[in-house]
């Protein structure tokens, strides 16, 4: 090389640790790749056992074909693999592995053993491995299989290990990679275990079997089988019924030749199919396996091979939307009409009307319609012309713009009853200060009197007048943003009474929400509930908030769970908040309840003694104003 030449080839050492970046994220990774390699090594019994999460130890063991000695060692140089052979075998790939970075990323960034000995050996191999070096090497006694042992994960880089999150936020995702892989090979046998404790036992099963042993007996009652094959694509798996929908906690899997994948495309295929069975914003499970031919299909896009390209996505899109659909209506649940309206409250829809108001013809009170003289005549009140406008228009008061969840109609304002109230400057709402129709919550605060009146607009909104025009709060967001600051003073102070329940019900928690709910117990019980733990993921309810009576305590606990486990990523105080938050949304005021003068009025007093009433928690706009100057030309 000459003096002036500044390219060089990296060590192999150092290309092993910037692969590793890519391959190796977390345990969660080493999991998902030894296990897969499990799999193409024809196993029928897989073991996991990880440590504090993963992070000092992922040990998988399996009874698949093993390796010789020269194999075992060659198995960590980078590239190396038995998976392909030539650059064509990429487009007929059959098995889950074949790039042959997965191990010598590993070993670059964690300290190895592996034991391993093939059937028709008697003597295994044991190797050793620090950084991508091999320490040692020995023939010893094992079983047929492979046995890994991956410890102390980015020992040799410190900075990435600060980076790893807590021991339950790196079990959960190890919990997720590993339902992933079961889900797809009911065929075989698996186990987990954390810090020597069993979490999962599943024998070989059927795939319904296997759905139900991951995630529990309530599951195998939502689901309805799909099943349809064309010359494209064969789909067959699971579906829920539409009325087991919700917002979180969905289990949502597409599999492709017995790989797990990620497809927003095929997923709003199926959401297609349940347009306007369910509610907006909720969602259904599916577990949907899909069998293409290999060569229509690029899994070499990214080294976690979880985003795939098909050659014909979009007729793959219509077959599987309308093979939804047929389940759907073969097994009769799409609810044709809904008798169930005992109870509910009558809600008028008033939609916006473009056409011009015919102008009335109103009789005199001294019109007789027995009168042949009669009949055909009319007599109209003198001033009723001041009802419409020079273009024959019925006066009409303000709109309201869709969005932000406010739906669009019109406020008919009262012309023709005489004069309207004058309210005093002094009554009205003070201390407002407003920047593009939102309220900024200043220093001082809002002080409301009762005699403002108020009213209550389509079961929706607390409608009233103010400084600056006419202020519209949602009540049902007003509610959440009150009771998420009590749940979170409640969760800073431990005081929310409980309610005790006379015969204790029993909530049932898949083995990843036990974690969650472990980790976060004392949290929930700062909320007023009452828990204990019966084993087995079940936990009888003792004692529940004061205040969510008529509530689903099943859905809404299973709910907080879920809102808190999408935070697992973060600080605590972050679950804290998806707990309190959940509960929130929960037990608000719903859309159509009617309220009294009152509960107006110590609702929007509780709102405004907030700290930040503006906006929902989570960034919602809560209330609006309409200034005056918007009814200068209506009125």
């Amino acid at each position: 090389m000459a003096v002036n030449d500044i390219i060089h080839l990296l060590p192999d050492a150092v290309a092993n640790q910037i692969a590793a970046g890519e391959v190796v994220q977390r345990p969660s990774s080493i999991v998902k790749e030894m296990m897969e390699n499990s799999i193409d090594a024809d196993a029928q019994t897989i073991k996991v056992l990880v440590v504090d999460g993963g992070k000092t130890n992922v040990q998988v063991i399996d009874d698949g074909k093993g390796m010789s000695e020269t194999d075992a060692r060659l198995s960590f140089e980078r590239h190396a693999t038995s998976k392909i052979h030539e650059a064509s075998d990429l487009f007929n790939l059959t098995t889950m592995g074949f790039r042959g970075e997965a191990l010598a990323s590993i070993a670059a960034v964690a300290q190895i053993e592996l034991k391993t000995r093939r059937a028709e050996d008697e003597l295994g191999t044991m190797l050793q491995l620090s950084g991508s070096k091999i320490d040692k090497q020995e023939p010893v006694m094992c079983p047929a299989g492979s046995n890994f042992s991956v410890q102390n994960l980015f020992y040799n880089v410190p900075a990435r290990r600060r980076f790893l999150k807590s021991n339950q936020t790196e079990l959960t995702n190890v919990v997720a990679e590993f339902q992933r892989i079961v889900l797809v090979h009911p065929d075989v046998s698996f186990s987990l275990y954390n810090n020597g404790v069993e979490m999962y036992h599943l024998p070989q099963a059927s795939v319904r079997q296997r759905i139900v042993d991951v995630f529990g007996k309530k599951i195998n009652s939502e689901l309805l089988p799909v099943e349809v094959e064309t010359s494209l694509v064969r789909i067959s798996g699971y579906v829920g019924k539409p009325e087991s929908s919700k917002k979180k906690g969905m289990h949502q899997y597409f599999f492709v030749n017995g790989r797990y994948m990620r497809h927003p495309y095929f997923h709003s295929a199926v959401m297609k199919a349940y347009e306007s069975l369910i509610p907006v914003g909720e969602h259904v499970s599916y577990f949907l396996y899909f069998s293409v031919d290999p060569s229509a299909v690029d899994v070499n896009v990214h080294p976690t091979k979880t985003e795939i390209k098909f050659d014909n996505e979009q007729p793959i899109w219509q077959v599987l939307s309308a093979a939804v659909k047929e389940t759907i209506g073969r097994f009769c649940n799409v609810p044709m009409i809904d008798f169930d309206v005992e109870g509910r409250p009558e809600i008028p829809v008033m939609g916006i009307d473009t056409t011009v108001p015919r102008q009335p013809k109103l009789s005199a009170l001294t019109y007789n319609p027995f009168k042949e003289s009669e009949r055909d005549a009319s007599s109209v009140p003198v001033g009723w012309e001041s009802l419409y406008d020079k273009s024959g228009e019925a006066n009409v008061g303000l709109e309201m713009i869709e969005g932000e969840g406010y739906v669009a109609s019109s406020l008919n304002m009262d012309t023709a009853g005489g004069q309207s109230e004058i309210i005093p400057e002094e009554r009205i709402l003070q201390g407002s200060i407003w920047n593009d129709g939102v309220v900024e919550h200043g220093a001082s605060s809002f002080n409301i009197d009762a005699s403002v009146p108020k009213f209550q607009y389509k079961g929706r909104y607390i409608v009233f007048p103010c400084g600056e025009g006419i202020m519209v709060v949602n009540q049902h967001r007003a509610h959440v943003r009150v009771l998420f600051d009590q749940n979170m003073q409640c969760i800073n102070t431990g005081n929310r009474p409980s309610q005790k329940e006379l015969f204790p019900n029993v909530v049932q928690f898949d083995k990843a929400e036990v974690t969650i709910v472990e980790e976060l117990l004392d949290d929930i019980c700062s909320l007023g509930f009452d828990l204990s733990n019966l084993g087995g993921g079940a936990y009888s309810i003792n004692g529940i908030p004061s205040g969510v009576e008529g509530v689903d305590i099943d859905g809404l606990l299973h709910d907080m769970v879920e809102a808190a486990k999408e935070k697992t990523n973060t600080i605590k105080k972050d679950a804290q908040e998806a707990l309190a938050l959940s509960m929130a949304e929960n037990a608000a005021i719903v859309y159509g309840q009617v309220l009294s003068g009152v509960e107006m009025e110590r609702l929007l007093q509780d709102l405004f003694a907030s700290k930040a009433p503006a906006r929902t928690p989570d960034g919602k706009l809560v209330y609006t104003i309409f200034e005056d100057k918007l009814f200068n030309d209506v009125v």
